[in-house]
Parts: C-alpha cells; structure tokens; sequence
C-alpha cells in the first residue's frame, strides 16, 4: 500500500472514531521501522478490530464487507478452482451470482488474481471483503464437500495396484493435507482417513487386522466408533502408507514399532504418535491425534467443584511438595496439569517440565521431551533439572521407582512438582508409591494433595432432553430415589451436530485427596487404599461417582455416563460399605 493510501485509510479510521491520532502516530513510527501495512500494525497493537479494518478497506476501495457469508455458502463452488491457489491468495468464490461467482477476499490491495479466477472460473467474479477466519473456515470444508468419502475411495482402490500407490515423497511432510487431496488412491485414502478423524473431533485412529477384515475405527469423546472396512488384499498397502509418513521401517513386520506423523490440515499443525505392532493377522496400527494449536484450559474453567477448585489452587501455590494427577490414559490429567502450570506461571519463577511427548506448546516454560533410545529418560532428565534452578518441575508420568525417588528427593529440597501416576483413584497413589519402594515417611512428607480426574461425555446442547430417572437408575448412582423425587436429569435425543450419538465434547469429574495428618498416619501405618479412602471422605472428599452425580442434576451428562465412567469406583464404594 503506498504513503499516500495509508493516509487514506488513517483519515477513514479517525472519522470512524476508532483510533486517536496519537495511536495513528505510533503505527506510522512503527511502519518506519517494519514494512507492514498501518492496518495491519494497528491491528496487531490491538487498537482496532478485524471488522474495523474491513469496514475501512471496504470504504476506501468501494467493495462491500460481508460479515456472515454462512448462509450463502455453498462450498462445492471450491472445487472449482485449485485449493493451492484459493490457499495462496485467500479468495474463495462461494455464492453464484447469475453467470458470474461472488468471490470472498480478505486483501483488496492485490487483485490481480481475481483475472485468473475469472479464467479459471469461466466466468464474472464480484469480490467482496470477509474476515479471515471466514474463508479459512470454506478452505477447511474442502473435505466435507468433495462427493468423496473413504469409503468411496475403498471402491476406487480395490482395483489399484499396491506398487503404484505406496509411492511417498519427503516433501509432502512440509505439505498441507487438503494439497495432497488429488494424489494416489492409498494415499487419498489415508489423507481422507486422518482428515475425517479430525473433523470428527477424535482422539485416536485405529487400523485392526482380523483374519477377514481390516475395520478402521474412530475413538470420539472417549469411545470407540466402527467406521469403515477395509479390503484385506489393502492391508499392506494401508499398514505400508502409514508406516512411510511416520518414517518407520517398513520391511520389519515382527518388531513393534513407534514413530510421530507431523502434517498440516487446513493451516493448522497436526502431530500424530503412531504405534505399530504385529498381531496373527497382520500389523495393528493406533494413531493419536494431537493438534498443536490447542488451547490450554484456565484451572477456574476445568469444571472443577468450587471447592476442590479453591483447595486446588491453593495447594498449587506451595513452596514444595508433590501434588499428583491420576487417571487412566486419555483422562485429561496433563490439561489439568497444564492448567495448573499457568496458574502459577509468573516472571519471577523457573518452570521447566519434562514430558512423552510434549503436547502443549507453553511460553515461559522450558520443555524436555524424554527420548529413551539415546537414554534420556524421566529421572536422568529430572536429575538434570535439579541442576538448573527450578522453581516448579512438571514431571510427565511417574513410571517406576526411579523417578518417583527422583520427584520425593526434588520436593524434599525445596521444589514443587506436578507428575501423573495411573492409578483408579486419589487413595490408590499412596499405596502405588509405597508399593513402588517409597518409604512411606516420605510418601506422607512430600506429598501435598492427590487429584483423580476421568472425562465423562457431555450431553449435546442442541438435541437435550429432560427426563425424570427411574429409582433403579439412582440407587445404582449411589443415591436415595427419595431424596431426588421429581428430580429431571437430561439425555441428548441424537441430531446431527453430535451425529446422532447424543453427545458432543466431554467435561471432567474428580475427587481431590488432601494428606490431612488422618492420612499421613494412616499412610506411615502402611494401611491399604480403602482405609485411606474412608478417611477422605470422612474429612470430606467428594468421590468420583459422586461429583459425577452432581454433574448429572446440572444436566451436563447422564446416568449412564457418570456409571460407565466410574464403575470401578463404585466397586470401591462396595467396598467401603
């Protein structure tokens, strides 16, 4: 843009009553001295909005701002242009406009490609001016609007001849996922599977060879879903393809094998763990999606109970000691740690994690990804952050005694740490550590507070239902019909934002046990995880199964849910009956 438009669009922003003349002053010293737009600076100063900025361009050019293009979309028009060029120039013809096309832009100073548009199209464009997110958004549902599923693409592949589709370039690593959507039909496959993995929001792809079958299921909110079938004779070329992008080996069929997959969909940075292992029928394949640009959860938001939640955040707070989070894999134990991590993340104090893998990109923290193949481990890495001063370590899991030594010797002198253990619930950490080879003295004092958390699914907004249980339902809750007669709780109907299943995203349930002085006697008297746990809830400690119970008749999930969740709670429970 030159001098003469910047002056242009300032005066239009100051008649706008957005910016002052002292903030156009400050852009335009900065612009002096980095070679950017004074809109863009502007915005990046966060003095104006995206909408101001557009609603500027759009009076100094003359092309109308859209603000919501949703209800006119229709997104096979994409298809009709090459997504590399969509993608590079950020113009997205989305509506028919008699025998021209209606065309989002976000940058109206260069519309020189708008020409090749109207070639590529056959036909008149119209531009007009969109936020970005927008027309990232139309980019993203490339996939959903191809005509084409994996399952259409099984069809296509079962004539395919394996030698001509196992075919892999190094660069495609640095390529986004929707470019690569034309190549070879495994490959196509492969891109189809991950992408609808993502779209569907799951955690987990599975590929299972059986003797007949190659079934591929999607893990979703923390259960497993069918999603197609995959012939046999593709078997190789399926386990194969996945092998190259995950640089393993792919000529070893009887060793498990590891390996990380780190690709672009839709400009944002996917990294999936994949395993490999040999079964009777052939390779078994997981693959654990981690998207990069995830966002870290405050603790005040992880649905923690107010109580817990103040107990939580106090105990965080600690000059030492050892607070734990226990659960099952998938549970959520490293957002809630991550959660706490920013809690108390501050200028004047070090905070260095080690983790397998690091899945959180955090400012101000330094992180360790543990790599046992050249011997750095979780103690020789926490024996090398003993040497650098922190203040807080976070350690990713408590695996063996080793480590656990290593994070009692680190809390004894001075530090506080976060660390995972797998255990059922809070009561079984203490006997877990003793049973690891902790004395039980330093159990009780280096321990501060142990957090069991599971994930429960959370019923859909938009196809929730009330209903009033049935008492069998309660007393399996744990609880007297009598004191809930009347009571509604809630189940998801099934609607096709939550594809029928009734739920859609999950929440967190917990059970926070302090080490009251009860506890610590009950520990150093090597007592076993039941007593421990009568005693929490005697001091107050709220189950698992119980805060799931409050969750329910907050109509954010259902019976069913909570009991699928916590059956072995409830074993315990039994127990302590």
């Amino acid at each position: 843009m030159s001098v003469g438009q910047d002056q242009l669009l300032c005066g239009i922003f100051l008649e706008m009553g957005c910016v002052h003349e002292e903030q156009i002053e400050e852009a335009l010293e900065i612009q002096k001295l980095r070679p950017k737009r004074v809109g863009q600076i502007l915005l990046d100063l966060g003095y104006i909005e995206e909408d101001h900025l557009l609603e500027a361009l759009s009076e100094q050019f003359d092309i109308p701002f859209e603000k919501d293009i949703s209800g006119d979309l229709d997104t096979s028009l994409t298809a009709k242009a090459p997504l590399s060029f969509i993608r590079e120039y950020q113009m997205v013809p989305y509506k028919q406009n008699g025998d021209g096309y209606v065309v989002a832009i976000h940058d109206p100073i260069n519309l020189l490609p708008l020409d090749d548009l109207r070639l590529l199209l056959g036909g008149n464009v119209v531009p007009v001016l969109c936020r970005e997110a927008d027309i990232q958004g139309v980019i993203n549902s490339y996939f959903d609007n191809q005509g084409e599923s994996a399952t259409d693409m099984i069809e296509t592949i079962a004539s395919e001849n394996d030698d001509d589709v196992i075919s892999f370039d190094d660069q495609d690593v640095d390529r986004d996922l929707l470019d690569l959507a034309n190549e070879a039909p495994i490959i196509k496959l492969i891109n189809l599977m991950i992408s609808g993995a993502i779209k569907e929001r799951a955690s987990d792809i599975h590929v299972e060879c059986f003797e007949k079958d190659v079934i591929v299921r999607y893990r979703i909110d923390g259960v497993l879903y069918e999603k197609f079938n995959v012939p046999k004779s593709q078997q190789a070329a399926v386990v194969s393809r996945i092998k190259i992008m995950a640089r393993l080996n792919i000529a070893e069929h009887r060793l498990p094998q590891d390996g990380r997959i780190k690709i672009l969909l839709g400009g944002k940075e996917i990294d999936i763990r994949v395993s490999v292992i040999p079964t009777q029928h052939g390779e078994r394949v997981v693959m654990r999606i981690l998207e990069k640009g995830s966002f870290l959860i405050d603790l005040e938001h992880i649905d923690m109970a107010r109580r817990d939640y103040e107990s939580m955040d106090r105990l965080i707070k600690s000059s030492h000691g050892i607070i734990l989070v226990t659960g099952p894999t998938g549970s959520g134990k490293s957002t809630t740690l991550y959660a706490a991590l920013q809690r108390v993340l501050s200028p004047d104090i070090n905070v260095i994690t080690v983790e397998d893998p690091v899945e959180y990109q955090m400012a101000g923290v330094g992180q360790i990804e543990v790599k046992p193949k050249i011997g750095l481990t979780f103690a020789s890495a926490l024996r090398s952050i003993l040497r650098q001063d922190p203040d807080v370590i976070l350690v990713g899991e408590i695996r063996d005694h080793e480590t656990a030594e290593m994070a009692v010797h680190a809390s004894l002198t001075g530090h506080l740490v976060y660390s995972t253990l797998h255990t059922n619930d809070s009561s079984g950490a203490v006997t877990r550590l003793v049973n690891m080879g902790i004395e039980p003295f330093l159990v009780t004092s280096s321990t501060l507070a142990i957090l069991a958390q599971r994930l429960v699914r959370q019923i859909c907004e938009k196809c929730k239902k009330p209903l009033i249980p049935e008492p069998e339902s309660l007393r399996e809750l744990g609880v007297n019909p009598d004191d809930y007669a009347g009571r509604e709780v809630f189940f998801g109907e099934g609607c096709p934002a939550c594809q029928k299943r009734g739920y859609y995203g999950r929440l967190g349930i917990f059970e926070l046990l302090v080490m009251t002085p009860e506890i610590q006697e009950l520990t150093l008297r090597d007592a076993d995880s039941n007593a421990i746990k009568r005693a929490a809830i005697r001091g107050g400690m709220h189950t698992l199964r119980q805060d799931g119970t409050v969750k329910v008749f907050e109509g954010v999930s259902t019976i069913e849910e909570v009991l699928r969740v916590t059956r072995d709670d409830m074993l315990t429970e039994e127990v302590l009956d």
